[in-house]
């Protein structure tokens, strides 16, 4: 089955996520995805709430950039996810906006190179291992989580270019591609990611997540239109239902495991669009 799920986009404000979270678990949504964007908000506060006000929804975090943080820290707030919510957390890390990273003076020469340290040193963490490591950006000396969570947690990656999706392949167990993919994207991002897994020596599953910018109702087209218009060659379904499943499944014949449906900015009734998701839409895609 297809994985479907929706975005809490940050810009609601904090305050709104209970409501939506909630209605997700209880219209039977599968995933709710939120976004950590600067300067809106924080990626693992939110998720923590959002996880703590549900109880059967898988609530994901896509993406952490990893400029931000230490690995250190993304290894002990993922781990405690994880033990306080056994199977329900999804987080996936990445380069970040570099416009953002620079404002903030985090941005660095070869954000290839970070993630690549950084992916590698968070396996090691999360599976309980106790190292010592000193990459060009990622220093650790003799670290280990005292709290790690379940073997098997599955590491994410956002990734666009060539590199950073071979790198995926390689290095995480999923990756997430942003509302720019077109299902062609997705067929060439799913041969560069099994060139990254080959080179590993990996023949696990790799989970391949996709962000579609949807909208329904009476003028959802021009929603979609001018959100388009804005984020250059974002992918985007508006109508009905039906109209909706039929995109989510050409992304899925095109290699998508999971459809994330991302609601315009402007979106009227976000708590509409959760049930129009879930109920709706889930109904028909296979």
């Amino acid at each position: 089955m297809t994985g479907l799920g929706a975005v809490f986009r940050p810009q609601l404000p904090p305050e709104r996520l209970r409501a939506i979270a909630r209605l997700a678990d209880e219209t039977g949504l599968e995933q709710l995805w939120l976004w950590e964007d600067c300067f809106l908000e924080g990626g693992i506060s939110a998720a923590s709430a959002a996880l703590a006000w549900t109880e059967r929804v898988r609530v994901g975090v896509g993406l952490l950039p990893v400029p931000l943080r230490n690995v250190a820290v993304t290894a002990m707030e993922t781990a405690t996810l994880h033990r306080l919510f056994p199977g329900r957390a999804t987080l996936a890390v990445g380069h970040g906006v570099q416009n953002w990273m620079g404002q903030v003076g985090a941005r660095v020469e070869s954000p290839l190179t970070l993630l690549r340290e950084h992916l590698l040193a968070l396996r090691a963490l999360l599976d309980g291992e106790r190292i010592t490591t000193g990459g060009r950006y990622v220093k650790l000396d003799d670290v280990a989580l005292d709290w790690p969570p379940e073997p098997g947690v599955e590491i994410l990656a956002g990734a666009t270019g060539p590199r950073t999706l071979r790198l995926s392949g390689e290095a995480a167990d999923g990756t997430i591609l942003t509302a720019g993919t077109s299902p062609e994207d997705v067929r060439r991002a799913r041969r560069l990611i099994d060139e990254g897994r080959k080179s590993a020596g990996r023949t696990d599953p790799h989970k391949v997540i996709v962000y579609l910018l949807a909208a329904t109702g009476p003028d959802a087209s021009a929603r979609v239109q001018a959100e388009q218009a804005v984020e250059e060659r974002a992918s985007g379904v508006a109508g009905d239902a039906g109209t909706v499943a039929e995109a989510v499944r050409r992304f899925a014949e095109a290699g998508a495991d999971a459809v994330i449906l991302q609601p315009t900015a402007d979106e009227p009734d976000p708590e509409g669009f959760v049930r129009f998701v879930a109920t709706e839409v889930r109904p028909l895609v296979p």
